[in-house]
């Protein structure tokens, strides 16, 4: 199956790398790759920075020698890495590992009432993860919308987890959208955008390309059909708290 972007499709890339021997996996090479295959250029001219604000960027020169950018998203846990892009507009990605950690008591210090009482009513098995599953979520659109969880963001409202892997809209936020694709049963993973999304902006769904770095294709959703897999994959900023439950 084509890494290569379809046509006339909103689509988010995201390339899983994995380092050796613990060592955290490299996010530059996945950079290059992904201004490669959404550029169309060589890695060589694929240009990798860092803005001020310390969000990776990520650009080649266009054909009248101005700098052409594609919106970018870096995220870390452990040895992992994942690079989302996306042409079509602003990305934010972030991923945790599944682990076990009080969920209720930091959901009661850093969620709104209603993601308590959600995340209360789930299975106790289901709870950890639920928890990540709506972490990641804030912090997939904090990076999308390029402030982070500053100005209250584990407060923003995000849609609960419902077993899919679409992107969904925010509570009365057409304009941003979240969800969890399948990447790696170890890891939960959540992917947002901004801005009008669809083909030709017109709020359709958003596929989702997952591309394991060292093997091809893992995983295509969106756009209405089941996830197709195929054989050919920012570092977290949990509170300590949950860091060493």
């Amino acid at each position: 199956m084509s890494q290569l972007p379809v046509p006339d499709r909103d689509t988010v890339h995201v390339w899983v790398g994995r380092g050796a021997g613990g060592r955290p996996g490299r996010a530059g090479r996945l950079l290059r790759r992904a201004g490669a295959t959404l550029l169309g250029r060589a890695e060589a001219e694929i240009v990798v920075g860092r803005a001020p604000d310390g969000r990776p960027l990520v650009s080649a020169g266009g054909p009248d020698g101005t700098a052409v950018a594609l919106p970018v998203s870096v995220s870390r846990a452990d040895a992992v890495v994942l690079v989302a892009a996306r042409r079509a507009g602003p990305v934010g990605i972030d991923v945790e590992r599944r682990r076990e950690l009080p969920a209720l008591a930091l959901a009661r210090r850093w969620y709104a009432p209603g993601e308590l009482a959600w995340l209360a009513a789930r299975p106790a098995p289901e709870r950890a993860v639920d928890f990540l599953r709506l972490w990641t979520a804030k912090e997939a659109v904090g990076k999308a919308l390029g402030v982070g969880l500053r100005g209250g963001g584990l407060r923003r409202p995000v849609p609960v987890p419902d077993g899919d892997d679409l992107l969904r809209p925010l509570p009365g936020r057409a304009d941003l959208r979240v969800g969890h694709p399948a990447v790696d049963r170890d890891l939960v993973v959540a992917v947002a955008v901004a801005g009008p999304s669809g083909a030709g902006g017109a709020g359709g769904a958003v596929e989702v390309l997952v591309v394991d770095a060292d093997v091809g294709l893992v995983q295509r959703t969106g756009h209405g059909v089941a996830a197709e897999r195929s054989a050919s994959g920012e570092r977290t900023s949990l509170p300590v708290v949950v860091r060493g439950s």
